[in-house]
């Protein structure tokens, strides 16, 4: 496959992985942005973690990653409390709303993903689940990749 193959099948998937986020962002009565999603998935994938931690997690750098915390603190999706450890660190935590949130999210993205999947054999499907992981393994190695995401 050519180079310039290869360019137009990554950005066109990215442009339909794209549409997921933009059709998926109304929860229960909330409208979260493609960003405040991950961040809520991140936190909930941690226990109790530092918002240093969920920042580099999704390589955002810390302020702007902050502003949109206080956005969800605002919405009461998020908890975020001082460690006592280290009042220099805050540690952040869904609320009970949050985790609504969180599971309406999953329980949408898992519908979505069936449907996509649905018109491949089950070979076909862990053939595709298993070059993403290969792609995404390799894009953490890779020196050219801009800040990884592990």
């Amino acid at each position: 496959m050519e180079m310039e193959q290869i360019r137009e099948t990554f950005h066109l998937m990215t442009r339909r992985l794209g549409l997921i986020d933009k059709c998926g962002c109304k929860v229960i009565e909330t409208d979260l942005s493609v960003i405040q999603s991950h961040i809520l998935y991140e936190i909930n994938k941690r226990q109790q973690p530092s918002m240093q931690e969920v920042a580099d997690a999704l390589g955002m750098d810390i302020t702007t990653f902050s502003r949109q915390v206080q956005t969800l603190v605002k919405l009461e999706l998020v908890e975020k409390v001082e460690d006592p450890g280290d009042r220099r660190v805050y540690m952040l935590s869904l609320s009970e709303l949050g985790s609504r949130v969180v599971t309406e999210i999953s329980e949408q993205m898992n519908i979505y993903f069936q449907e996509v999947f649905s018109s491949m054999t089950e070979f076909e499907k862990e053939t595709v689940i298993r070059s993403i992981q290969l792609l995404n393994r390799s894009l953490v190695q890779s020196s050219v990749c801009c800040s990884p995401v592990r």
